[in-house]
């Protein structure tokens, strides 16, 4: 399954009902499957954590498909030609110094 694949059939599954609730709505969920995985990456079972991240993608598939964003469209653009910073397969971009936040 492609990623427009999978936003597809999330969308044809939910995005009436996520719709009604909003984007708004739909991102507090999205903000609680991002915990549930948290928890899950610390504690959870290789299938807790299977579990986890599907949820994740559909709710930010969702989110996406609310937006008019294509995600695999999105994905290609900004990450499909190496890191967008450097360039790089892998990506050579230093190291952020201790309390500074890596930028894309």
């Amino acid at each position: 399954m492609t990623i427009r694949e999978f936003q597809q059939a999330i969308h044809a599954q939910y995005f009436r009902k996520d719709s009604g609730r909003g984007l708004g709505g739909t991102f507090l969920w999205f903000v609680e499957e991002v915990g549930e995985l948290a928890e899950a990456l610390r504690h959870g079972t290789a299938e807790e954590k299977r579990a986890e991240f599907a949820d994740v993608l559909a709710w930010l598939a969702t989110l996406a498909s609310m937006s008019g964003v294509d995600l695999e469209e999105a994905a290609a653009g900004k990450y499909g030609k190496g890191c967008p910073r450097c360039g790089g397969t892998p990506c050579v971009c230093p190291e952020p110094a201790a309390g500074q936040v890596k930028t894309l």
